[in-house]
């Protein structure tokens, strides 16, 4: 086995970047809805700067690493990332996190869909059954909050939630493009660049001086962040993408734990019936992959 070839760290890593990212998500959560978005994103991208700068240089990829041949592409990643990024922070200030997390986990799906039509990539049956199992989960989620008492912030959160989907979907499709020429550490660095600076154009809007609670809770926001991204990273260079794939859905559990425990919030019928639908529409979008990343391991 080679160094590299280390699977048990590889999933350790991706379990580590799911439990980071759910903590970022609880900080921002907790600092209440009080704070400005554009103030929150800021804060995220800020201090995410500093486990990345530190990572790109233990990497040896400070400077060096950022220089980029596709700058454009850049603008067009980093610009439909932190739109995304905005979207779910409003989103997980008007719906419980287990809910918006939820379906964010549509954006493998809608990126399946998405290279079809921007990379001229094939709509298998697999992708096609991922599709629709996944929105039928995200109806029966959605539909009880349209025939009901309808709660105008609740249904603005879900349209958040759905928007940053399908932001992050188009975001990932030019992360798969970008790859092919630039360094992991410049398309990641740009894009928290970006945010921060999309970010204070919201200053006119007016930000609030946080306490010192809020703030600490702000600044691990961007610290859990930009260690998560690391973790994720890492995981890769350590276990091929197709046995970390499993365990990409271990990030639905800390914000369901978060819930029940930290914010005590229960668990509606609807979401017990609509995650297994949408997991399972994740599941099926990502079974192609893979099968051909085993038929490639058996044909070398």
């Amino acid at each position: 086995m080679s160094e590299l070839d280390r699977p048990s760290l590889g999933i350790s890593l991706r379990i580590l970047a799911g439990l980071l990212g759910a903590g970022m998500f609880v900080c921002v959560k907790a600092a209440g809805p009080d704070v400005p978005l554009g103030e929150v994103v800021f804060f995220r991208s800020f201090f995410a700067l500093i486990p990345l700068l530190l990572f790109l240089w233990w990497r040896r990829e400070f400077p060096q690493g950022l220089a980029t041949k596709r700058p454009f592409g850049h603008l067009i990643r980093s610009t439909f990332g932190a739109l995304a990024l905005f979207a779910s922070f409003a989103a997980i200030a008007r719906l419980n996190l287990a809910e918006a997390i939820l379906i964010a986990q549509l954006s493998p799906m809608l990126m399946a869909l998405g290279a079809v039509v921007l990379l001229s990539e094939r709509l298998t049956v697999w992708r096609m059954v991922g599709l629709g199992v996944g929105f039928c989960g995200v109806i029966v989620l959605v539909w009880p909050e349209l025939e009901g008492d309808l709660k105008a912030a609740r249904l603005l959160g879900m349209g958040f939630a759905l928007a940053s989907a399908v932001l992050s979907a188009l975001a990932l499709i030019m992360v798969r493009s970008l790859n092919r020429t630039e360094s992991p550490g410049a398309i990641a660095l740009y894009f928290v660049i970006a945010s921060m600076i999309g970010a204070l154009f919201t200053l006119p809007w007016g930000w609030i001086v946080p306490d010192l609670p809020t703030t600490a809770l702000l600044v691990c926001s961007g610290l859990f962040g930009g260690f998560a991204h690391i973790a994720l990273t890492l995981s890769f260079r350590y276990a091929e993408a197709s046995r970390l794939a499993p365990f990409e859905y271990t990030a639905l559990l800390w914000p369901l734990l978060a819930d029940l425990f930290i914010f005590n919030v229960h668990l509606s019928t609807t979401f017990l019936l609509a995650a297994p639908m949408i997991l399972a529409g994740a599941v099926f979008a990502a079974a192609e992959g893979n099968r051909k990343a085993k038929d490639r391991t058996a044909s070398a």
